[in-house]
Protein backbone atom coordinates (compact mmCIF):
# COMPACT_ATOMS: atom_id res chain seq x y z
CA UNK A 1 0.00 0.00 0.00
CA UNK A 2 1.40 3.37 -1.00
CA UNK A 3 0.96 6.90 0.18
CA UNK A 4 -1.73 8.75 -1.72
CA UNK A 5 -1.46 12.52 -2.10
CA UNK A 6 -4.41 14.54 -0.89
CA UNK A 7 -5.77 16.47 -3.89
CA UNK A 8 -4.91 20.18 -3.69
CA UNK A 9 -3.72 19.67 -0.11
CA UNK A 10 -0.68 21.46 1.32
CA UNK A 11 -0.75 19.06 4.28
CA UNK A 12 0.73 16.01 2.56
CA UNK A 13 -1.15 12.74 2.52
CA UNK A 14 -4.20 10.84 3.58
CA UNK A 15 -4.12 7.63 5.57
CA UNK A 16 -1.49 5.13 6.57
CA UNK A 17 0.23 3.92 3.41
CA UNK A 18 3.86 2.90 3.67
CA UNK A 19 3.99 3.67 7.40
CA UNK A 20 3.12 1.51 10.35
CA UNK A 21 -0.62 1.55 11.23
CA UNK A 22 0.47 1.52 14.87
CA UNK A 23 2.47 4.73 14.54
CA UNK A 24 1.18 7.16 17.24
CA UNK A 25 -1.04 9.83 15.74
CA UNK A 26 -3.28 10.41 18.76
CA UNK A 27 -2.17 12.78 21.49
CA UNK A 28 -1.10 10.93 24.62
CA UNK A 29 -4.04 12.04 26.77
CA UNK A 30 -5.43 8.65 27.85
CA UNK A 31 -4.01 5.62 29.67
CA UNK A 32 -6.05 3.24 27.57
CA UNK A 33 -6.65 -0.41 28.36
CA UNK A 34 -5.28 -2.63 25.58
CA UNK A 35 -8.64 -3.68 24.19
CA UNK A 36 -10.74 -2.69 21.18
CA UNK A 37 -14.45 -3.34 20.71
CA UNK A 38 -16.06 -4.05 17.37
CA UNK A 39 -19.77 -4.32 18.16
CA UNK A 40 -22.30 -4.09 20.96
CA UNK A 41 -25.85 -5.14 21.71
CA UNK A 42 -27.76 -4.21 24.84
CA UNK A 43 -25.46 -4.67 27.84
CA UNK A 44 -22.87 -6.68 25.89
CA UNK A 45 -19.77 -5.82 23.86
CA UNK A 46 -17.55 -7.96 21.62
CA UNK A 47 -13.85 -7.30 21.06
CA UNK A 48 -12.01 -7.80 17.77
CA UNK A 49 -11.26 -11.44 18.66
CA UNK A 50 -14.96 -12.17 19.21
CA UNK A 51 -14.77 -12.35 23.00
CA UNK A 52 -17.97 -11.23 24.74
CA UNK A 53 -18.07 -8.83 27.71
CA UNK A 54 -20.85 -7.75 30.07
CA UNK A 55 -20.60 -3.95 30.07
CA UNK A 56 -20.97 -2.45 33.54
CA UNK A 57 -19.32 0.79 32.41
CA UNK A 58 -21.74 1.94 29.67
CA UNK A 59 -19.34 4.55 28.34
CA UNK A 60 -19.03 5.74 31.96
CA UNK A 61 -22.75 6.03 32.76
CA UNK A 62 -23.57 7.21 29.25
CA UNK A 63 -25.22 4.45 27.17
CA UNK A 64 -28.59 4.58 28.94
CA UNK A 65 -30.35 2.25 26.49
CA UNK A 66 -27.33 0.02 26.03
CA UNK A 67 -25.56 -0.57 22.74
CA UNK A 68 -27.14 -0.53 19.28
CA UNK A 69 -30.64 0.00 20.64
CA UNK A 70 -33.24 -0.75 17.98
CA UNK A 71 -35.45 2.28 18.64
CA UNK A 72 -32.53 4.69 18.90
CA UNK A 73 -31.05 3.35 15.65
CA UNK A 74 -34.33 3.81 13.82
CA UNK A 75 -35.03 7.30 15.14
CA UNK A 76 -31.54 8.62 14.45
CA UNK A 77 -31.46 7.07 10.99
CA UNK A 78 -34.69 8.89 10.22
CA UNK A 79 -33.28 12.13 11.64
CA UNK A 80 -30.17 11.87 9.45
CA UNK A 81 -32.38 11.63 6.39
CA UNK A 82 -34.22 14.75 7.57
CA UNK A 83 -31.74 17.26 9.07
CA UNK A 84 -28.84 16.96 11.48
CA UNK A 85 -27.43 20.47 12.03
CA UNK A 86 -28.42 24.04 11.21
CA UNK A 87 -26.99 26.11 14.15
CA UNK A 88 -28.74 28.22 16.74
CA UNK A 89 -29.18 31.10 14.30
CA UNK A 90 -32.59 29.56 13.67
CA UNK A 91 -35.43 27.92 15.58
CA UNK A 92 -34.87 24.19 16.01
CA UNK A 93 -38.01 22.10 16.39
CA UNK A 94 -36.30 19.14 18.07
CA UNK A 95 -34.58 21.46 20.55
CA UNK A 96 -37.87 23.06 21.51
CA UNK A 97 -39.46 19.62 21.96
CA UNK A 98 -36.60 18.48 24.17
CA UNK A 99 -36.64 21.61 26.32
CA UNK A 100 -40.38 21.20 26.87
CA UNK A 101 -39.94 17.55 27.79
CA UNK A 102 -37.14 18.29 30.27
CA UNK A 103 -38.98 21.15 31.97
CA UNK A 104 -42.19 19.10 32.15
CA UNK A 105 -40.43 16.34 34.12
CA UNK A 106 -38.18 18.47 36.35
CA UNK A 107 -38.24 21.55 38.58
CA UNK A 108 -36.59 23.62 35.83
CA UNK A 109 -38.31 26.20 33.65
CA UNK A 110 -35.72 26.82 30.92
CA UNK A 111 -32.78 25.04 29.28
CA UNK A 112 -29.48 25.89 27.57
CA UNK A 113 -28.02 23.11 25.39
CA UNK A 114 -24.36 22.35 24.77
CA UNK A 115 -22.28 19.26 23.96
CA UNK A 116 -20.81 17.75 27.14
CA UNK A 117 -20.77 17.72 30.91
CA UNK A 118 -17.75 20.01 31.10
CA UNK A 119 -19.51 22.53 28.83
CA UNK A 120 -22.67 22.29 30.92
CA UNK A 121 -20.68 23.02 34.07
CA UNK A 122 -18.83 25.87 32.33
CA UNK A 123 -22.26 27.30 31.54
CA UNK A 124 -23.26 26.94 35.18
CA UNK A 125 -20.09 28.69 36.35
CA UNK A 126 -20.69 31.60 33.97
CA UNK A 127 -24.29 31.78 35.16
CA UNK A 128 -23.24 31.91 38.81
CA UNK A 129 -20.67 34.60 38.04
CA UNK A 130 -23.23 36.73 36.20
CA UNK A 131 -25.72 36.24 39.04
CA UNK A 132 -23.06 37.26 41.55
CA UNK A 133 -22.25 40.44 39.67
CA UNK A 134 -25.90 41.49 39.92
CA UNK A 135 -26.13 41.05 43.69
CA UNK A 136 -22.63 41.50 45.10
CA UNK A 137 -22.56 45.30 45.37
CA UNK A 138 -18.79 45.54 45.01
CA UNK A 139 -17.90 42.41 46.95
CA UNK A 140 -15.62 39.74 45.49
CA UNK A 141 -17.69 36.91 44.01
CA UNK A 142 -17.00 33.39 45.31
CA UNK A 143 -18.23 29.99 44.12
CA UNK A 144 -18.23 27.04 46.52
CA UNK A 145 -17.53 23.47 45.42
CA UNK A 146 -16.80 20.23 47.25
CA UNK A 147 -13.55 18.48 47.97
CA UNK A 148 -13.19 15.23 45.96
CA UNK A 149 -15.60 16.61 43.36
CA UNK A 150 -15.22 16.31 39.60
CA UNK A 151 -16.79 18.83 37.22
CA UNK A 152 -14.80 18.46 34.00
CA UNK A 153 -11.50 19.09 32.23
CA UNK A 154 -11.97 22.60 30.81
CA UNK A 155 -10.18 25.28 32.80
CA UNK A 156 -13.10 26.72 34.78
CA UNK A 157 -14.63 23.28 35.40
CA UNK A 158 -11.19 22.04 36.44
CA UNK A 159 -10.85 25.01 38.80
CA UNK A 160 -14.14 23.95 40.41
CA UNK A 161 -12.94 20.35 40.77
CA UNK A 162 -11.80 19.58 44.30
CA UNK A 163 -9.07 17.11 43.34
CA UNK A 164 -5.54 18.57 43.03
CA UNK A 165 -4.31 15.58 41.00
CA UNK A 166 -6.38 16.78 38.03
CA UNK A 167 -5.23 20.40 38.42
CA UNK A 168 -1.48 19.78 38.60
CA UNK A 169 0.36 21.38 35.72
CA UNK A 170 -2.47 23.73 34.73
CA UNK A 171 -1.85 26.51 37.22
CA UNK A 172 -2.75 29.28 37.63
CA UNK A 173 -6.33 28.12 37.84
CA UNK A 174 -9.39 30.36 37.59
CA UNK A 175 -9.68 32.26 40.86
CA UNK A 176 -12.77 32.65 43.03
CA UNK A 177 -13.41 29.05 44.15
CA UNK A 178 -13.43 27.78 47.73
CA UNK A 179 -13.92 24.16 48.80
CA UNK A 180 -15.94 22.47 51.55
CA UNK A 181 -16.00 18.90 52.79
CA UNK A 182 -18.77 16.92 51.07
CA UNK A 183 -21.64 16.01 53.43
CA UNK A 184 -20.12 18.26 56.14
CA UNK A 185 -22.37 21.28 56.65
CA UNK A 186 -20.12 22.86 59.29
CA UNK A 187 -17.43 23.34 56.64
CA UNK A 188 -19.98 25.04 54.37
CA UNK A 189 -21.27 27.32 57.12
CA UNK A 190 -17.70 28.31 58.04
CA UNK A 191 -16.99 29.41 54.48
CA UNK A 192 -20.19 31.49 54.28
CA UNK A 193 -19.26 33.23 57.54
CA UNK A 194 -15.65 33.80 56.49
CA UNK A 195 -16.71 35.35 53.21
CA UNK A 196 -19.15 37.69 54.94
CA UNK A 197 -16.32 38.90 57.17
CA UNK A 198 -13.88 39.43 54.27
CA UNK A 199 -15.94 41.56 51.87
CA UNK A 200 -16.72 38.51 49.76
CA UNK A 201 -20.05 37.16 48.57
CA UNK A 202 -20.82 33.51 47.83
CA UNK A 203 -22.70 33.78 44.57
CA UNK A 204 -23.44 30.09 44.28
CA UNK A 205 -22.63 26.49 45.15
CA UNK A 206 -21.82 23.86 42.51
CA UNK A 207 -22.09 20.33 43.88
CA UNK A 208 -22.85 16.75 42.80
CA UNK A 209 -25.81 14.91 44.38
CA UNK A 210 -23.59 11.83 44.35
CA UNK A 211 -19.86 12.05 43.80
CA UNK A 212 -19.00 9.63 41.00
CA UNK A 213 -15.35 10.18 40.12
CA UNK A 214 -14.71 10.99 43.77
CA UNK A 215 -15.61 7.43 44.81
CA UNK A 216 -19.40 6.92 44.43
CA UNK A 217 -20.35 8.91 47.53
CA UNK A 218 -24.08 9.75 47.86
CA UNK A 219 -25.08 13.09 49.30
CA UNK A 220 -26.90 13.06 52.61
CA UNK A 221 -30.44 14.44 52.85
CA UNK A 222 -29.62 16.40 55.99
CA UNK A 223 -26.57 17.97 54.36
CA UNK A 224 -28.40 19.02 51.20
CA UNK A 225 -31.39 20.39 53.08
CA UNK A 226 -29.02 22.51 55.16
CA UNK A 227 -27.22 23.56 51.98
CA UNK A 228 -30.53 24.59 50.42
CA UNK A 229 -31.42 26.62 53.51
CA UNK A 230 -28.13 28.50 53.72
CA UNK A 231 -28.22 29.33 50.01
CA UNK A 232 -31.71 30.77 50.53
CA UNK A 233 -30.53 32.69 53.59
CA UNK A 234 -27.60 34.30 51.74
CA UNK A 235 -29.39 34.65 48.39
CA UNK A 236 -26.90 32.31 46.69
CA UNK A 237 -27.64 29.93 43.82
CA UNK A 238 -27.56 26.18 44.39
CA UNK A 239 -26.59 24.40 41.16
CA UNK A 240 -26.29 20.61 41.08
CA UNK A 241 -23.93 18.76 38.76
CA UNK A 242 -26.15 15.89 37.56
CA UNK A 243 -23.90 14.96 34.66
CA UNK A 244 -23.51 11.44 36.05
CA UNK A 245 -26.48 11.15 38.41
CA UNK A 246 -29.23 12.50 36.14
CA UNK A 247 -31.56 10.77 33.65
CA UNK A 248 -32.57 7.84 35.83
CA UNK A 249 -29.16 6.65 36.97
CA UNK A 250 -29.99 6.71 40.72
CA UNK A 251 -33.45 5.09 40.51
CA UNK A 252 -35.05 8.53 40.30
CA UNK A 253 -35.17 10.64 37.14
CA UNK A 254 -33.00 13.27 38.83
CA UNK A 255 -30.45 12.88 41.60
CA UNK A 256 -31.93 15.77 43.57
CA UNK A 257 -35.13 13.75 44.02
CA UNK A 258 -33.24 11.52 46.45
CA UNK A 259 -32.35 14.53 48.61
CA UNK A 260 -35.68 16.16 49.39
CA UNK A 261 -34.71 19.53 47.84
CA UNK A 262 -34.96 21.41 44.58
CA UNK A 263 -31.90 23.23 43.20
CA UNK A 264 -31.95 26.56 41.37
CA UNK A 265 -30.46 24.71 38.42
CA UNK A 266 -28.68 21.54 37.40
CA UNK A 267 -26.41 20.28 34.66
CA UNK A 268 -26.82 17.19 32.48
CA UNK A 269 -24.85 15.23 29.86
CA UNK A 270 -23.72 11.55 29.80
CA UNK A 271 -26.94 9.49 29.91
CA UNK A 272 -29.08 12.19 28.27
CA UNK A 273 -27.91 11.34 24.75
CA UNK A 274 -27.61 7.59 25.23
CA UNK A 275 -24.09 7.67 23.77
CA UNK A 276 -24.45 10.80 21.63
CA UNK A 277 -22.91 14.14 22.54
CA UNK A 278 -25.27 16.51 24.31
CA UNK A 279 -25.12 18.56 27.50
CA UNK A 280 -27.57 20.91 29.17
CA UNK A 281 -27.97 23.50 31.90
CA UNK A 282 -31.50 23.59 33.32
CA UNK A 283 -32.62 26.45 35.59
CA UNK A 284 -35.58 27.74 37.56
CA UNK A 285 -36.87 31.31 37.19
CA UNK A 286 -34.41 32.80 39.69
CA UNK A 287 -31.42 31.62 37.67
CA UNK A 288 -32.84 32.33 34.21
CA UNK A 289 -30.57 35.35 33.66
CA UNK A 290 -28.75 34.68 30.39
CA UNK A 291 -29.57 37.01 27.50
CA UNK A 292 -28.53 36.99 23.82
CA UNK A 293 -24.76 37.33 23.65
CA UNK A 294 -24.11 36.00 27.17
CA UNK A 295 -23.45 32.42 26.12
CA UNK A 296 -23.66 30.22 23.03
CA UNK A 297 -22.71 26.91 21.43
CA UNK A 298 -22.40 26.13 17.72
CA UNK A 299 -23.38 22.48 18.00
CA UNK A 300 -25.39 22.71 21.23
CA UNK A 301 -28.93 21.40 20.84
CA UNK A 302 -28.64 20.48 17.18
CA UNK A 303 -31.49 18.38 15.71
CA UNK A 304 -29.55 15.09 15.74
CA UNK A 305 -28.41 15.33 19.37
CA UNK A 306 -31.86 16.46 20.52
CA UNK A 307 -33.54 13.57 18.72
CA UNK A 308 -31.18 11.19 20.53
CA UNK A 309 -32.08 12.74 23.89
CA UNK A 310 -35.81 12.78 23.12
CA UNK A 311 -35.64 9.09 22.22
CA UNK A 312 -33.78 8.24 25.44
CA UNK A 313 -36.35 10.07 27.58
CA UNK A 314 -39.29 8.55 25.70
CA UNK A 315 -37.86 5.02 26.03
CA UNK A 316 -37.11 5.47 29.74
CA UNK A 317 -40.79 6.28 30.18
CA UNK A 318 -42.16 3.66 27.76
CA UNK A 319 -40.06 0.81 29.18
CA UNK A 320 -40.49 1.92 32.80
CA UNK A 321 -36.72 1.97 33.19
CA UNK A 322 -36.73 4.06 36.37
CA UNK A 323 -38.42 1.16 38.13
CA UNK A 324 -35.94 -1.25 36.55
CA UNK A 325 -33.03 0.85 37.82
CA UNK A 326 -34.50 0.81 41.32
CA UNK A 327 -35.06 -2.96 41.31
CA UNK A 328 -31.71 -3.80 39.74
CA UNK A 329 -30.05 -1.39 42.16
CA UNK A 330 -31.60 -3.24 45.10
CA UNK A 331 -30.47 -6.55 43.60
CA UNK A 332 -26.95 -5.21 43.06
CA UNK A 333 -26.76 -3.82 46.60
CA UNK A 334 -27.87 -7.15 48.09
CA UNK A 335 -25.29 -8.94 45.99
CA UNK A 336 -22.58 -6.54 47.12
CA UNK A 337 -23.57 -7.22 50.71
CA UNK A 338 -22.99 -10.95 50.18
CA UNK A 339 -19.66 -10.32 48.47
CA UNK A 340 -18.61 -8.06 51.36
CA UNK A 341 -19.33 -10.85 53.84
CA UNK A 342 -17.54 -13.45 51.74
CA UNK A 343 -14.43 -11.32 51.06
CA UNK A 344 -14.06 -9.02 54.10
CA UNK A 345 -10.29 -8.80 53.62
CA UNK A 346 -10.80 -7.31 50.14
CA UNK A 347 -14.05 -5.33 50.35
CA UNK A 348 -14.31 -2.71 53.09
CA UNK A 349 -17.62 -1.14 52.10
CA UNK A 350 -20.28 -0.58 49.47
CA UNK A 351 -22.18 2.55 48.54
CA UNK A 352 -24.28 4.17 45.87
CA UNK A 353 -27.82 4.39 44.54
CA UNK A 354 -29.67 2.64 41.73
CA UNK A 355 -27.20 1.79 38.98
CA UNK A 356 -24.35 3.96 40.19
CA UNK A 357 -22.76 1.83 42.88
CA UNK A 358 -19.28 1.05 44.09
CA UNK A 359 -17.33 -1.51 46.09
CA UNK A 360 -14.71 0.06 48.35
CA UNK A 361 -11.56 -2.03 48.06
CA UNK A 362 -8.92 -2.50 50.77
CA UNK A 363 -6.02 -0.60 49.22
CA UNK A 364 -3.53 -2.53 51.36
CA UNK A 365 -4.73 -5.73 49.71
CA UNK A 366 -5.29 -4.83 46.06
CA UNK A 367 -5.69 -1.82 43.76
CA UNK A 368 -9.08 -1.25 42.12
CA UNK A 369 -7.36 -0.93 38.75
CA UNK A 370 -5.97 -4.47 39.13
CA UNK A 371 -9.53 -5.72 39.67
CA UNK A 372 -10.56 -3.87 36.52
CA UNK A 373 -7.82 -5.69 34.60
CA UNK A 374 -8.73 -9.08 36.05
CA UNK A 375 -12.37 -8.42 35.10
CA UNK A 376 -11.34 -8.39 31.42
CA UNK A 377 -10.31 -12.03 31.72
CA UNK A 378 -13.77 -12.89 33.04
CA UNK A 379 -15.58 -10.97 30.30
CA UNK A 380 -16.67 -8.09 32.54
CA UNK A 381 -16.13 -4.34 32.21
CA UNK A 382 -15.97 -2.20 35.36
CA UNK A 383 -14.30 1.16 36.02
CA UNK A 384 -12.20 2.43 38.94
CA UNK A 385 -13.17 5.55 40.89
CA UNK A 386 -11.48 7.67 43.54
CA UNK A 387 -10.64 6.20 46.92
CA UNK A 388 -9.87 2.74 45.46
CA UNK A 389 -13.44 1.98 44.45
CA UNK A 390 -14.71 -0.40 41.75
CA UNK A 391 -17.54 1.54 40.11
CA UNK A 392 -20.55 -0.20 38.55
CA UNK A 393 -22.60 1.92 36.10
CA UNK A 394 -24.26 -0.43 33.56
CA UNK A 395 -26.92 0.55 31.02
CA UNK A 396 -30.34 1.28 32.54
CA UNK A 397 -31.78 -1.65 30.56
CA UNK A 398 -29.74 -4.28 32.40
CA UNK A 399 -31.84 -7.30 33.38
CA UNK A 400 -32.12 -9.36 36.57
CA UNK A 401 -30.30 -12.21 34.85
CA UNK A 402 -27.47 -9.91 33.75
CA UNK A 403 -27.04 -8.53 37.28
CA UNK A 404 -26.68 -12.12 38.49
CA UNK A 405 -24.05 -12.75 35.81
CA UNK A 406 -22.22 -9.59 36.90
CA UNK A 407 -22.24 -10.71 40.54
CA UNK A 408 -21.05 -14.22 39.61
CA UNK A 409 -18.15 -12.75 37.64
CA UNK A 410 -17.16 -10.50 40.56
CA UNK A 411 -17.31 -13.50 42.86
CA UNK A 412 -14.85 -15.35 40.59
CA UNK A 413 -12.54 -12.33 40.39
CA UNK A 414 -12.38 -11.80 44.16
CA UNK A 415 -11.97 -15.53 44.71
CA UNK A 416 -8.79 -15.49 42.65
CA UNK A 417 -7.18 -12.50 44.40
Amino acid sequence: MELVDAPHSKCGTFGYVGSSPTAPTLMNTYSRFDISFKKGKGCWLWDKTGKKYLDAVAGIATCSLGHSDRVLRRRLSTQLRKIQHISNLYNIEEQEQLSRTLTNISCAKSVFFCNSGAEANESAIKLIKKYGNTINKGKESIILAAESSFHGRTLAALSATGQPKYQKGFEPLIQGFKFFKFNNFDSVKKLFEECENNNQKISGVLVEPIQGEGGVIPGSKIFFKSLRNICDEYNSLLILDEVQSGVGRTGKMWGYENLGIEPDGFTLAKGLGGGHAIGALLVKEKANIFYPGDHASTFGGNPFACKAALTVLEEINRRNLINNVYLRGEQLSAGFEELSKKFPNIITGKRGLGLIQGLVINKDYVDAKKITLKAFDKGLLVVPAGGNVVRIVPPLVISRREINILLDKLNLIFGEL
